[in-house]
């Protein structure tokens, strides 16, 4: 595991940056409010990300975008170290596209960018280390993957195959680029239904972003059931920020 401290060698005109798109609702939860402000072990799911980025002395800064007229956030972001971007699209892609439109002007084209899954309560400095520490300096960025380990099935018309898990990773986030890439890749997305990432849209400009190797706690919380094992991850590894 990388050690958190590990130095990073960087230019002075480069920051690292993390951006939460988090004005989705969370349908499949079935919850009263969106899914990233559910309890998870005593305080809400953002909270824990938020936290996250807040306990790495590497990340500069912390921006969450969420809907205009969101309610909760105020109640949820710490008063040190978070900026709220009200900007929020109908899409997860419109959101990050949304946010980084408005830090246009604030952060270098050389910045490089963290974005993260608001509903993945389980990154810790250590991880956040990891993937800047082994992406480093590589021209397509970098982001937290699993390698698949399951034996795997597609099923199509009623037949069912094997199929090889040789080379498949599970994507994971954060997902890490320098503004302007990730800034041209998205513009560049026309079809919203083939983007099902931030490294996609990468990879759809000819590119291939690094895979590291991230941690199975590191779950996005989707179904109801999710958050239970989100509990026994943080009871095991979280780290709480020590300032407030």
């Amino acid at each position: 595991m990388t050690d958190p401290a590990t130095p990073v060698t960087q230019e002075a005109s480069q920051r690292y940056l993390a951006l939460i798109p988090a004005a989705g609702v969370g349908a499949r939860m079935a919850a009263g409010s969106p899914k990233q402000y559910l309890p998870i072990g005593g305080k809400p799911m953002l909270r824990h990300t938020i936290d996250a980025f807040r306990s790495s002395p590497l990340i500069a800064h912390t921006y969450v975008v969420v809907s205009a007229d969101d309610p909760f956030i105020d109640g949820v972001v710490p008063a040190e170290g978070v900026t709220v971007l009200r900007c929020g699209g109908a899409t997860r892609m419109e959101s990050i596209r949304n946010g980084l439109r408005m830090l246009h002007g604030s952060v270098s084209l050389d910045d490089w960018i963290l974005v993260h899954d608001a509903a993945r309560p389980g990154l810790d400095a250590e991880l956040i280390a990891r993937l800047i520490v082994e992406t480093g300096e590589h021209p397509a960025g970098g982001l937290l993957a699993l390698p698949v380990v399951d034996t795997v099935k597609r099923h199509v018309g009623g037949e069912v195959a094997t199929v090889t898990r040789d080379g498949l990773w599970l994507a994971q986030t954060p997902q890490m680029f320098r503004y302007q890439l990730l800034c041209r890749a998205l513009d560049a997305a026309t079809d919203p239904a083939a983007i099902t990432d931030d490294a996609s849209a990468v990879e759809a400009l000819g590119l291939a972003p690094k895979l590291v190797e991230g941690h199975p706690r590191n779950l996005k919380v989707t179904l109801p059931a999710d958050i239970r094992i989100a509990e026994m991850y943080l009871a095991a590894f979280r780290t709480e920020p020590t300032t407030n």
